[in-house]
């Protein structure tokens, strides 16, 4: 495929996509599909045959992620122009070398389960003999304890007390209680899938591959589309790049970036689980980006520079849209902790007739407690406390902020050692 002309390119690219989405479809939304095929015609028969194979067909771990990285591999090459294919030379021509490459690309053990998800471009080129001299152990390091903190420290301690969200114990326990519950589960799936994508890093890292960042400080930002440009950047940037783009992005006109912006979010949403739920998850987020695409609130961020003023009023309404999109973003993750619409709408509703309960503070100091590392984690990429917010690599490099880093790194050893939670799978296994 990659030495073939244009068309034939495109040709064995619409096939590998379909196969990938097509294996997809069979073990993730099978049962879903099935369930629908039930429902629809009331089948009374789902135990038999087929439609029992279907039902119970178990879902493989990591396909999502394998689905994903066949996509870009396909998609990569038939992008590529011939001379960017000589330089690169990310697909061999030979073919058994390909084929080790590409089981090496899929199979790559420490993105496995729950990403960063790879792209053909990044990782082909890094593909090679590594020697052990290389390797950057400071990154490896610090990648890993700050990964296994937020994992083992942050969120398997606040998960014993976001627990009280299930279906029925939020009720009777108050609007106060509710919402700070709410507030740590929010810390909690960030502490949960922001950890696990750092320990992939810090895995990779040592065995000399370099994996992209997932996260970038997402509860500091501004607007809804800031926050899926800091929020697992890698599935953002391939649904931009692979399904946002190829539909025609914003090139259509507005009626077609408004459809394309909420057919790449439904399916978003969908690629977290074959429940209708995350589809609505993601309609909801797709309905914030359009609203605020509209009201061309999306691109703030942008505007600031070096030389921007930071006058009171900025600050005041910067800190005013941080609190709304994370109170927006919040909302969203009650789908994930409550899939059952039922219960989900019955906790809204137990937070406006509550509001007289008494706060539990038993409850509501852990959770304050535990999420504190977070938000501590967020403040110096604050806006204003950065000279550019644009620029996400900068931080003060300065002797007393490196020694404030290593004392940090230090203090997070210590608490994986002393304060671990009880240890539970990551909420992001299940996608």
């Amino acid at each position: 495929m990659a030495h073939d002309k244009k068309n034939k390119r495109l040709f064995w690219a619409v096939i590998g996509v379909i196969i990938n989405l097509l294996i997809l479809s069979l073990f993730k939304y099978g049962s879903l599909i099935t369930h629908l095929f039930i429902d629809t015609f009331s089948y009374n028969r789902p135990e038999e045959g087929i439609i029992a194979l279907l039902l119970h067909l178990p879902l493989p771990i990591g396909i999502s992620f394998y689905t994903f990285e066949g996509i870009s591999l396909v998609i990569d090459v038939m992008r590529q122009r011939d001379k960017d294919l000589e330089q690169n030379n990310f697909v061999s021509s030979n073919l058994l070398e390909h084929f080790l490459n590409t089981s090496f690309f899929i199979a790559f053990f420490p993105h496995l389960i729950a990403g960063p998800i790879l792209k053909a471009r990044q990782f082909y080129p890094q593909i090679s003999i590594k020697y052990f001299k290389n390797i950057n152990w400071y990154v490896v390091f610090n990648s890993l304890v700050v990964g296994y903190f937020l994992k083992m420290v942050v969120a398997d301690n606040l998960k014993d007390y976001t627990f009280w969200i299930a279906y029925p114990y939020y009720q009777g326990l108050g609007t106060i209680t509710n919402l700070c519950l709410l507030f740590g589960y929010s810390m909690q799936i960030f502490a949960d899938f922001a950890g696990y994508s750092l320990i992939a890093i810090g895995l990779g890292a040592s065995l000399g591959y370099s994996l992209p960042d997932n996260f970038n400080f997402p509860y500091i930002s501004r607007s809804i589309a800031e926050f899926w440009r800091r929020w697992h950047i890698s599935l953002s940037t391939w649904l931009r790049d692979y399904l946002y783009i190829s539909l025609g992005g914003n090139r259509k006109g507005k009626v077609r970036t408004y459809i394309n912006l909420m057919i790449v979010m439904t399916l978003g949403g969908l690629w977290h689980g074959a429940a209708w739920s995350y589809a609505v998850w993601g309609i909801f987020h797709g309905i914030g980006l359009a609203i605020e695409r509209f009201l061309g609130l999306d691109n703030r961020e942008k505007n600031l520079t070096e030389n921007s003023k930071f006058t009171w009023k900025n600050i005041l309404l910067d800190y005013l849209q941080i609190l709304a999109v994370f109170s927006f973003v919040s909302l969203g993750w009650l789908l994930f902790k409550l899939p059952r619409f039922e219960e989900a709408l019955d906790f809204l509703v137990s937070l406006f007739q509550d509001v007289e309960l008494t706060p539990q503070l038993s409850k509501i100091i852990p959770v304050m407690i535990f999420s504190l590392p977070v938000i501590i984690y967020h403040i110096p990429h604050l806006p204003h406390l950065q000279k550019s917010e644009v620029d996400n690599n900068y931080l003060p490099k300065n002797a007393w902020w490196i020694l404030c880093k290593e004392v940090a790194i230090g203090i997070m050893l210590a608490a994986i050692l002393l304060n671990s939670g009880n240890s539970d799978e990551f909420i992001y296994f299940q996608f």
